[in-house]
């Protein structure tokens, strides 16, 4: 018997028509796309290997996206910061030269 995700999803209508538009814009990256589409379809009662099934992705990216979403909202889809060395030069002092 397939485990229930204990992280429900319920959208307050701003999220949805955010969500929407992400996932129907052509050029979102498809990386947003996905992780709009995760939480749509979880919010229409889907679990988790179903979506899987339906995005192609791995059960785990949408485990992932599921619960980050739960946690934090819009917010939580955002990519995380990454380790590593600082830029030594900001995008915009690039473009001066």
């Amino acid at each position: 018997m397939p485990r229930k995700s204990p992280f429900a999803v319920v959208l307050s209508s701003e999220e949805r028509l955010t969500l929407e538009g992400i996932a129907r814009k052509y050029t979102s990256p498809y990386r947003d796309v996905v992780r709009a589409k995760v939480v749509l379809y979880a919010a229409q009662g889907l679990q988790n290997k179903a979506i899987a099934a339906r995005l192609d992705v791995p059960r785990q990216i949408v485990s992932k996206w599921r619960k980050r979403f739960a946690e934090d909202r819009l917010d939580g889809l955002d990519d995380l910061s990454r380790r590593g060395r600082p830029r030594l030069f900001s995008p915009q002092r690039r473009r001066q030269r």
